[in-house]
Formats: C-alpha cells, sequence, structure tokens
C-alpha cells in the first residue's frame, strides 16, 4: 500500500469526525500516540511497538488530511538522490 493510499483510507473512515474535533485538538491527540509509542520502544513487548507505529502514522494521516497535506507528495523530498532537507549531524 502507498502512502496515498493509506492516506486516503483514514480519510474515509476518521476525516468529518477528525474535521470537526480539529487541528489542535488532533494533534494533542497525536503526541499522545507518539508518547505510547515512546513507551513500547522502551518495552520488549514487539507486538505493542508494532500497533504503536500504526497508531502514530494513523495519527500523522488525519492531521495531514485535516491540514489538506497530501503525505506522499510531502515525502517527495526524500525519494530523490539529492540530499535537501536533510540537516548535518
Amino acid at each position: 500500500m502507498h502512502i496515498r493510499e493509506f492516506q486516503k483510507l483514514i480519510s474515509r473512515k476518521y476525516e468529518k469526525r477528525d474535521r470537526q474535533r480539529g487541528v489542535p485538538r488532533t494533534f494533542l491527540w497525536f503526541v499522545e500516540e507518539v508518547g505510547e509509542l515512546a513507551t513500547a520502544l522502551a518495552s520488549e513487548d514487539r507486538n505493542n511497538r508494532q500497533e504503536e507505529f500504526a497508531d502514530v502514522l494513523a495519527w500523522l494521516c488525519t492531521l495531514a488530511n485535516i491540514s489538506d497535506v497530501d503525505l506522499e507528495n510531502a515525502c517527495a523530498k526524500y525519494t530523490g538522490d539529492d540530499v535537501k532537507g536533510f540537516k548535518p549531524k
């Protein structure tokens, strides 16, 4: 599945409710999921890590949807041979 397909799937399932919630409150849900991912990464539970990665990706798609951002287009800067967008260490 391509990123755009997943983003559209999330849109079909949740976008109406997500737009009603708005960006600020949706962002808080996203941050909560990132926190849960941080906890999962510190554990030995691979299944939980996988679940939390999926949750973070789904909430990122939700934020992109209600912000009118196509994630696949946004990620294009990372798909070429050029290194623009990468910050030096």
